[in-house]
């Protein structure tokens, strides 16, 4: 019993100093507030990777030096391998393993093992210790997760720590006596690592940034889609809310009359009585308006509309004064112009694409609706300036926009290019001699696959 209580009062000992080391780490990193929502990594994932550097580290120092019989300063080097351990298990033990860590926090953190690396390696050889390319590894991780400007100081530190290590003698811990190597190898060592530092987190960086700008665009590719069918469903209220009203306003409309009949043309009351029935008349009215519309819309998922019609419907929104709209169509003999029944993602894919062209046209926009045995086109062409040459090439990229001055966020043609995309459509877009063209195609398999219904 009593070796059971002084193994839990150990433990518990244990846990305290775990506690204590997480509080003192979280005060440190700027952890004690909520965590921060926005973080790009979790602790877990950060913690794996680092238990991974803390056993690999201690069996390495371990293995060399009683394995192998390399005399190594375990005295010096244990320490520096338990600081990261009690750094790590400190985190876990005040910190929800789901919590995503601060750029800041993360950025210390990645700090930290650089210079712990750095620490290990200057007292076992330097960059003669074949283990000094290691140092990278923290270096691409940071690049992966963290902003650019955390990035370019992370980088810094590392070549900082490389440097010196170069400059700081330190002969490879070998059999017997250390391993002299050349000061050209060293320098060799030195160069080769400090552009591999600065190439790996170039590219870790710039590949982790075009993901997560991706990510973004497609999740605001998303809400738009929602937003599409969110007004779907709000009209299919109203038109309900129109008819349950429909009976009460009946109602109410008749007394109105019955009351008017009933007063004397004296009375206070007629007043006021006439001025409900007019105002009945008018929820009536409307009610009515919204009833034809309602009557449209229950039938418009049901019927198939020819693809000129529908453009010219999408485009009606977006119409200038000055600006003519043309929409004509090219059918191969022994076809017909195609029909569909449109999708909130159709109708908003479209309309970006006939608004951006409307909106830069200088007198009119021409749609041209081809359709042979091969495939359906459709060609969007304006007479304005066309697209900055700058863009073209990077067109349906996200955050890719020269209007940002004006509020946009350049994900218009990546929204459209997108929802297109899960129709089966292929779009491009080129510069004529005289304005821009957006070609959409689809292979007639992909068409009767996405609109539904054979075209004829």
């Amino acid at each position: 019993m009593a070796k059971r209580e002084r193994a839990s009062a150990l433990a518990g000992g244990e846990a305290g100093m775990a506690r204590r080391t997480g509080m003192f780490v979280q005060g440190l990193l700027g952890l004690s507030d909520p965590p921060d929502l926005r973080g790009r990594i979790r602790l877990h994932t950060l913690s794996l990777t680092r238990w991974v550097a803390v056993v690999g580290q201690l069996f390495t120092v371990l293995f060399v030096h009683y394995s192998l019989g390399i005399a190594l300063p375990v005295e010096w080097l244990l320490p520096a391998i338990a600081l990261s351990a009690l750094i790590n298990l400190a985190l876990m033990v005040t910190l929800r393993a789901a919590t995503r860590l601060p750029e800041r926090a993360a950025l210390w953190l990645f700090a930290y093992d650089i210079l712990q690396l750095g620490y290990l390696l200057a007292l076992t050889g330097g960059l003669r210790n074949p283990f000094a390319v290691l140092v990278a590894v923290p270096l691409m991780l940071g690049a992966a997760t963290l902003g650019l400007g955390s990035t370019v100081l992370l980088s810094l530190l590392a070549v900082a720590t490389v440097t010196f290590l170069a400059l700081v003698p330190s002969p490879l811990p070998w059999f017997g006596v250390g391993l002299p190597l050349p000061g050209l190898y060293v320098a060799a060592v030195w160069a080769g690592l400090t552009m591999a530092s600065i190439l790996i987190a170039a590219y870790a960086w710039r590949v982790a940034e075009e993901t997560r700008r991706m990510t973004d665009a497609l999740g605001a590719a998303q809400m738009a889609l929602a937003r599409e069918q969110e007004m779907s469903a709000l009209g299919a209220l109203a038109t309900a809310a129109a008819h349950e009203l429909g009976s009460p306003l009946a109602t109410i409309l008749i007394t109105a009359k019955e009351m008017l009949n009933e007063l004397e043309d004296d009375d206070p009351l007629r007043a006021e009585t006439q001025v409900l029935l007019e105002q009945t008349l008018r929820c009536r009215t409307i009610l009515a308006g919204i009833g034809r519309h309602r009557d449209h819309a229950e039938h418009a998922p049901f019927v198939r509309a020819p693809l000129s019609g529908i453009l010219r419907e999408i485009a009606e929104p977006y119409a200038r004064p000055g600006i003519a709209l043309e929409v004509t169509s090219r059918i191969a003999e022994g076809l017909s112009e195609p029909t569909l029944v449109p999708t909130p993602e159709f109708r908003h894919a479209l309309g970006n694409l006939l608004n951006n062209g409307l909106e830069f046209a200088e007198s009119r926009l021409q749609v041209l609706i081809e359709h042979d045995y091969r495939e359906v086109r459709v060609m969007i062409r304006d007479d304005g300036p066309g697209f900055a040459p700058e863009v073209l090439e990077w067109l349906g990229e996200p955050y890719l926009s020269t209007r940002r001055d004006d509020g946009g966020l350049g994900l218009g043609v990546f929204i459209a290019t997108t929802l297109l995309a899960r129709t089966g459509a292929a779009l491009h877009v080129e510069n004529a001699r005289d304005g821009a063209v957006v070609t959409l195609r689809w292979p007639n398999e992909a068409w009767r696959r996405s609109f539904e219904g054979k075209m004829t």
